[in-house]
């Protein structure tokens, strides 16, 4: 059953799947489009955008994204929500391991994509085919995200993403592979004193190598309330 909720303080309604019926927002949701600092008049493509949460957040921030899925229901879902709020994205089914026949090279500023966690080898797929495709990566793997960004990006173009903590390196040497280096990571810990349980990315095609590591997040303090970092990740701001 899906259900329409109110998402950072009313700014976004969402119409998504109820508690354990499917794919919902979550905390990596909102991190990750706080994370994005898009530019002014920037060509922004996102990857896997299920029900539209990211692009629909850049569009109330005064972007205009494109996002992309292969799944028909969540697309169909994307394009409700955006007339419920009034935005403007252009959402379409596609499948990234087809980029060739989805734009021209070098189409696109930006792309933002909150990948798998797991590829379909490594894991116990869920019986959930949206869960299977967003979580375990029965449609695409990392590379072919990587690959695909790589393509569609413009020189100096930038990748961003979220990933689990243990695949950093994994990452890296699939960024570093397809010549668009990370140039900027925001670690996030679930609390002081815990080891990183995601990173946010942002990578350059073309790039020169250098990383800019910046300031932890935590999602809470010692004493289990939420840090004020956490808080301003669901405050939207125009243009950023």
């Amino acid at each position: 059953m899906e259900n329409c909720h109110e998402l950072l303080d009313g700014a976004l309604k969402l119409i998504q799947p109820e508690e354990g019926g499917g794919l919902r927002v979550n905390v990596d949701t909102i991190l990750l489009a706080h994370f994005v600092k898009p530019r002014a008049g920037e060509k922004i493509l996102e990857i896997g955008c299920a029900h539209g949460a990211i692009s629909l957040i850049l569009a109330r921030r005064g972007f205009s994204p494109a996002g992309i899925d292969i799944q028909p229901r969540l697309i169909e879902l994307a394009r409700k929500n955006a007339e419920l709020n009034g935005l403007t994205a252009d959402f379409s089914v596609a499948d990234i391991r087809e980029y060739k026949k989805l734009a021209p090279p070098q189409s696109f500023d930006r792309i933002v994509v909150n990948p798998p966690y797991d590829e379909a080898w490594s894991s116990r797929p869920s019986p959930r085919e949206e869960r299977s495709a967003a979580m375990h990566g029965s449609s695409c793997t990392l590379k072919d995200i990587i690959a695909a960004s790589h393509y569609l990006l413009k020189n100096r173009g930038r990748l961003d993403l979220i990933m689990r903590g243990d695949r950093i390196g994994e990452l890296f040497a699939l960024l570093d592979g397809h010549k668009t280096p990370p140039k900027r990571m925001r670690c996030v810990h679930p609390r002081p004193g815990e080891k990183a349980s995601v990173a946010l990315i942002e990578a350059m095609r073309s790039g020169r190598h250098g990383l800019i590591i910046e300031t932890p997040l935590f999602i809470t303090d010692a004493a289990g309330k939420e840090t004020p970092e956490l808080k301003e990740a669901y405050i939207i701001r125009e243009g950023r």
